[in-house]
């Protein structure tokens, strides 16, 4: 029977050596209030210690003193297995000087380990993750040298080699919802996401752990059946906490002022997409140096992909800018977008609401998402890179000095018919614009993208050949394709001049 109690007596259902699960998409469901408690609890006793988190996007808001990454500085945790790691920025300083263990995997894998440890589970075979880094043959899922636990292994069934992932053993959960009934039922009109709610709470009633719920307001009103996300039967705690009280103290592009076009609540026609976008709260603006155009040239030309009927999942970063220009060339109509976090239809939110969706037709747990993403069902994705090489693998979990994660990123190419790369031809200080209609490059950038070997791979170009997939590179100057015998140019620029700009700044030949 659930009870509805302070955040401090929820922090103390938690005891040392504990694995908390954490049901949020980066910024997004993420319940602060309960982070903030243990983080206090904490700095008071020095207990619980030795804590494990597990999530299977991230728990970050690209700042140190908010979610977990305050009580991870703080010391309370020993061990983290996620995702991405961009949005914690204390999460990722303390794993690559080895002062916590850390591992990251296919989040689309890890999301539907949960839904595997719920079923009594204690693994889960997956073809996501062979010939790249999660591939223990490759490389490491491990972020540093002291992180030992082998969580993947390659396994052959009936001819075929999967990888092996360990399911969770979750002994508490932190979700978010918005409503509490009667009956402990958790609704979530709300919020953007539900991400994988359910099967985090049914993983944890398993090992008899503790479901703690943040919600905003307590009903005396029975939920709608329909309408809830998880059942009180398995909630142990309520904490309530009405979040505009703390909205002065919220950092202004991080503001949660609910915004009904991400929830769910009102349909965004194609038509007043732009709108909206630019009224996000939660929207950081895309910065750019001296007029650079960099990414409007790489979004515009990618878009130029697109054709109607099609299913289509566009990344952060700068394919974000294919959404943009879907828009301003009237494609979003005829085209269906999805994001990785569960939204199908409409426009993904930008900047640091990316998970959210714009006027979604449907919102679905993050594990379904990634079955239908898994089973094929993309005909085209646009997704960004860190670095490219003459095989056509691309790196974009692994910075140099630094570490992104991978994000959807695996599953969500593993199987895609059309896959564009969204990248620059090189970084840093790079300034490309267009003018009277060509291409200007008026600054090279000093850190080359495309090489003839990366130092981490995300993506393989010879698993993709396999499948048949069609890949494309779209930079600012130029179209690369990959082909049998790898990375050739197919397309310059008017502009550009392909020997000095393109073919003298490459390392291999193309």
């Amino acid at each position: 029977m659930y009870k509805i109690i302070s955040p401090r007596e929820a922090a103390a259902l938690i005891k040392d050596g504990d694995c908390i699960a954490v049901n949020s998409f980066l910024a997004l469901s993420n319940p602060e209030i309960l982070h903030d408690a243990l983080y206090e609890r904490f700095v008071e006793t020095g207990s619980p210690k030795d804590l494990r988190l597990f999530c299977a996007a991230g728990f970050g808001a690209w700042d140190e003193n908010r979610f977990a990454d305050r009580y991870i500085k703080a010391g309370a945790v020993r061990e983290i297995v996620a995702g991405h790691y961009n949005s914690m920025p204390t999460a990722i300083q303390m794993a690559l000087s080895n002062k916590i263990e850390a591992y990251c995997l296919p989040l689309g894998a890890l999301s539907q380990t949960i839904r595997a440890a719920a079923a009594g589970k204690d693994w889960l075979l997956s073809e996501v993750g062979i010939g790249i880094f999660a591939d223990p043959r490759i490389d490491t899922c491990a972020l540093n040298t002291i992180s030992k636990k082998e969580l993947v292994s390659v396994r052959e069934f009936e001819g075929k080699e999967y990888l092996l992932y360990k399911t969770p053993e979750i002994d508490i959960a932190f979700i978010k919802g918005t409503t509490v009934d009667p009956n402990g039922n958790i609704s979530f009109e709300k919020e953007y996401l539900t991400v994988d709610a359910l099967a985090m709470a049914q993983a944890v009633k398993r090992r008899n752990g503790k479901v703690i719920v943040q919600v905003e307001r307590v009903s005396h009103e029975f939920a709608r059946p329909r309408n809830v996300i998880v059942p009180g039967i398995l909630v142990d705690a309520v904490v309530v906490h009405d979040r505009r009280a703390d909205e002065a103290d919220i950092p202004a592009h991080l503001k949660d002022d609910y915004n009904p076009a991400l929830s769910g609540d009102i349909h965004v026609p194609a038509t007043h997409m732009d709108y909206f976008v630019n009224k996000l709260s939660t929207t950081k603006n895309r910065k750019t140096e001296n007029g650079d155009m960099t990414a409007d040239i790489i979004g515009e030309r990618a878009a130029g992909e697109l054709c109607a009927g099609q299913i289509v999942n566009i990344g952060i970063g700068i394919p974000e800018m294919v959404g943009k220009y879907a828009s301003k060339q009237g494609k979003l109509k005829d085209i269906a977008i999805t994001v990785e976090a569960g939204g199908v239809g409409g426009l993904p939110a930008p900047g640091v609401a990316f998970g959210a969706t714009i006027g979604a037709d449907m919102i679905s747990d993050m594990a379904s998402q990634f079955d239908f993403y898994d089973g094929g069902g993309l005909d085209i994705c646009f997704l960004g890179g860190l670095e490219a090489d003459m095989h056509g693998n691309v790196n974009a979990h692994k910075l140099a000095g630094g570490y992104a994660g991978i994000g959807g990123f695996a599953n969500i190419t593993y199987a895609t018919k059309t896959i564009v790369f969204c990248m620059s031809f090189n970084t840093k200080r790079l300034i490309a614009a267009r003018e009277n209609g060509k291409i200007v490059i008026k600054q090279e950038g000093t850190v080359p993208k495309f090489k003839k070997e990366i130092s981490a791979i995300s993506f393989s170009g010879k698993n993709a050949l396999k499948r048949g997939q069609r890949v494309l590179y779209v930079t600012e100057r130029c179209v690369f394709e990959l082909t049998a015998d790898g990375l050739k140019l197919k397309e310059v620029y008017n502009g550009i001049d392909e020997e000095k700009q393109i073919q003298e700044l490459l390392d291999f030949k193309c």
